[in-house]
Order: structure tokens, then sequence, then C-alpha cells
């Protein structure tokens, strides 16, 4: 699943409809005008002109500008019935244009010059695949498959390999969906090239089956087709990081270089608040191991809890985990502390943002303590005053989580913080301790806007107590026993 603005809720009204249908009609006019460039470019290799095709094809010209139209026309409704809050968002249209047009001049450019079957025809796919998902991918590699065969069709290709024009959606399709199946199990680069590989096989299966009657060269034939495969995979890998970067989009492998320790602000958290770093750490093997038994993305799960709380970077003296003996809350009136403890929520939010780190990584700093009360510095608070406090002047602003995944960054932080307090880790313990945290914010409704059932904090409770138990195991106390050299020993006392 890819994480970004494609899958926040936003209000699709009228606005954002009008604004949707004048970006597709951009995006139409811009692809005939890609689709103009490459009868231009076929025209300087023949004796007809630029112009003169066009006069002597007008009946092809209204028919290839009402099947690119219709074929437009089906990606908008797909979305609009699928995930309309895709279309909210005008990134998100030219992500997907983008996608299309770039696919679509490198598969005419490789076809045109090396051989049609050299041409990298799941490379959209892999793309759509890491950059909007499996069910979106498999769609567009339907429309890509059409789009190719109008383009090769009615744009003045010149090509020997008459029947590949002819078979080339079929080619498309299949080689497509051979990438996308074999691609969602790809977590390295390494493999996301071998992937490259298994793509060739319908190419290469169909391209000698459709030239072998024709007597050409098969070996060539082989050659090219193996070619087509390996470089769906190579521009695969070459072009996600752009597209990543130029759309802010969260695929596993960024994922992974968000989480590595030598990220700017990991690098930041261990050297200014090694306390939270260590914290975010453990809070990160509970979250995985709560989305492994929730059938969530681990790889987000992960990265969201390691940024869960950098927003201590601003002041993280004033957290208990950083401290070192003195406490700059003894100075400080309980409403004072209360600013700055729930401040960082909005201080991770609005860096994670000015870092230009994905958004749904900051949505998770801000939302992980929802509308929570800060307890103890209500609880200091009364004993200062004799009349009644306002319980929201001492809770966090929110918003409650709003997916599955921030609400298991908010049980598996509290659960973790309160196993620290514990003096018996006893399995019993902290299954009670965990307990009460999940009732706790669920009697305050945390959890009202997410889509978590009272199954999914079952599994998240017994999963948390089996890793918690895990991680703060008791130990056999060491004997004073001292050695030295020789064998000799010296006792203590």
């Amino acid at each position: 699943m890819m994480y970004s603005e494609t899958t926040e809720s936003k209000t699709f009204g009228k606005q954002e409809c009008a604004k949707s249908i004048l970006l597709f009609l951009f995006n139409y006019i811009f692809f005939l005008c890609i689709v103009a460039c490459f009868i231009f470019f076929n025209s300087l290799n023949k004796e007809e002109t630029f112009l003169s095709y066009f006069r002597e094809n007008t009946d092809f010209l209204g028919y290839l500008l009402a099947s690119i139209f219709i074929i437009f026309v089906v990606v908008y409704f797909y979305f609009i019935f699928e995930n309309r809050a895709f279309l909210a968002y005008g990134k998100n249209i030219f992500l997907l244009f983008s996608l299309i047009n770039i696919s679509v001049i490198i598969c005419y450019f490789c076809g045109y010059f090396p051989n049609i079957y050299a041409r990298p025809v799941a490379l959209l796919a892999l793309l759509a695949l890491m950059l909007l998902g499996r069910r979106d991918a498999i769609f567009l590699n339907i429309v890509f498959a059409l789009i190719m065969f109008v383009v090769d069709r009615f744009t003045n290709y010149t090509t020997d390999y008459v029947l590949a024009v002819n078979c080339s959606p079929l080619m498309t399709f299949s080689a497509g969906m051979v990438g996308i199946f074999v691609g969602s199990k790809v977590k390295t680069r390494l493999r996301s090239f071998l992937t490259g590989f298994v793509v060739s096989i319908p190419i290469v299966i169909m391209s000698l089956c459709l030239e072998y009657p024709s007597g050409r060269d098969l070996l060539n034939l082989l050659l090219f087709s193996m070619e087509g495969g390996l470089l769906s995979s190579v521009l695969f890998m070459a072009l996600l990081p752009v597209f990543e970067v130029a759309f802010n989009c969260v695929t596993d492998y960024r994922l992974r270089e968000l989480t590595d320790h030598d990220a700017p602000l990991m690098r930041e958290m261990k050297d200014k608040a090694m306390g939270t770093f260590n914290h975010s750490i453990v809070v990160a093997h509970l979250a995985e191991a709560c989305a492994i038994a929730l059938n969530e993305d681990t790889a987000f799960a992960r990265a969201a809890a390691y940024y869960h709380d950098v927003g201590k970077l601003r002041q993280p003296e004033y957290f208990t985990e950083n401290q070192a003996g003195y406490n700059p809350h003894n100075e400080l009136s309980p409403e004072l502390s209360v600013d700055i403890i729930r401040s960082h929520a909005k201080d991770g939010y609005d860096l994670i943002r000015s870092k230009h780190l994905p958004k749904a990584l900051a949505d998770i700093a801000i939302q992980h303590h929802g509308t929570m009360p800060i307890k103890y510095f209500y609880a200091k608070a009364l004993k200062m005053t004799d009349g009644e406090l306002n319980i929201e002047d001492f809770s966090y602003p929110g918003p409650k989580p709003q997916t599955k995944i921030a609400a298991i960054i908010m049980i598996a932080d509290a659960s973790e913080a309160i196993s620290r307090t514990l003096s018996d880790r006893s399995p019993q313990r902290v299954e009670t301790a965990v307990r009460e945290v999940i009732e706790e914010r669920m009697d305050l409704g945390q959890f009202d806007e997410c889509d978590i059932t009272m199954k999914d904090l079952d599994v998240i409770k017994e999963t948390l107590v089996s890793c918690l138990t895990g991680v703060y195991h008791s130990r056999v106390q060491y004997p004073k026993l001292r050695l030295k050299r020789g064998g000799e020993e010296e006792r203590d006392g």
C-alpha cells in the first residue's frame, strides 16, 4: 500500500470535481500533443510530410481522438467509484498521468529504435504497483495496454512486425500482470532487478510464437524480448526514486531509507534525545509486531513509530526519558508544563513537514496521543488549586487516530511507557497494564474515528503482552564475585 495524499480522506465537493475534470482535460490535450510529436517524428523518415499525414488520415484521426478520450473518461470514472479522494488532490492526477506519459514515451522510442519486442511494457505496472497500490496498478495496466495499441495503430507507426502491433495489448497486459503479482512480493532492489527476467517470460513466449512462422532470427527475438523485461525492471528502479521525491510518495524502499539510523532526523535524535530514540525503537518493534498480527503494512508501522516522537527534539530535556536527574518541570507551573509536553505532537508534525518527509508520517505524529489528558500535571494542578479545572486545558488537542496504524502507535507508545514503570513485569502484570491502557482510550473515545475493531484490540493486547514480557524480561542476580588473573577471587564485603 502506498501512503501519501492518495490515501487521505478529503471531501470531494463540487469545487474538487470541477478542478479534477479540468486537470483531466488538460492532460488529455497534453497527451494528444505527445501523439502529434510521434507522428511528426515518423514523418521525418518518410516521404510524406507531417501535414499531409493529417490530410490523408482525417477519418483515422477522429477515431484516435475519440479512442483516447473514452479511455481517459473510463479512468476518471474508475477513480470516482473506487477512490474518489484520489481525485481531490491535483498532485495525484499529475502523478497518474506522469506515469502514463513517461511509460508511453519510453515504450514508443524503445520500440522504434531497437525492436518492438524490446519495449519495457511492464514499466507502468511496476511503478503503479509501488506508488498507487496493486488494485490501481491492475486497472492502469489494462489502460496502458489499450493506449499503446491506439498509439501503435493510429500514429503512423512503421514496423515490419505487424503481428506484434496487432497483439501488443495482450503482450503489454500479460507482462504487466506478471510484474504486478511478482513485484508485490519483492522487498529489495536486487529482487526488483531479477523481476525483469520473470516479466520477460510472456514476452519471449509470445514473440517466438508470433514470429516463428515468418522465419525471423529467433535468437535476436529472444534477446530483444529479454531486453524488454530487464529494461522494465531497470527503468523502474531508476524512475521510482524520482517519483518518490517529486510526489512525496511512500514506498517500502523509501520507508527503509527513512528508518535507517543514519537518516537525518534519526541522527539528530541520537545526538540530542537518546532516551526518546531508544523509546522509539522499542515502540517500532511493538508496532511492527501488531501490524503483522493484523495484516497491516509493517514497513509503514515501523517507520511511523520511529518518527512519532520527533517533536521532542524541540525541547528534549523536558521529557523524562532524556533527563539525567534534573527535572525542569519542578520549576514550572503545571499549566506551562502541559503546554510544553503536549506541543511535541504538533511540533513533530511541523518538523516532518518542514523536512519534506511523507505527510502520512506527520499525521501519525500529531494523532498518536489523540485528545488524551496529561494526568500527571492535571493531578498536580488539582493539588495547587481549590477550584475546579477544565480537563481539556490539560489534554492533547488531537486529532484522534484516523487509521488503524495510528491506533496501534497510540497503544504501543503508552504500553511501552507504562511497562517501564512496573516493578513486577510478569506476564499477568503486563497484561493488566496493557488492558488498562486500551480500556482507558476506549472510554475516552480515542478510537471513534478509525476503523479498528474489538477483535483488533484483543489481538493488539495479546501481541503487546508477548513482546513486552520479552523486552523487559527478568534476569537472575549476578553474584558479587570479582575474579583476578591466576584464578584468584575477591569477594565484596
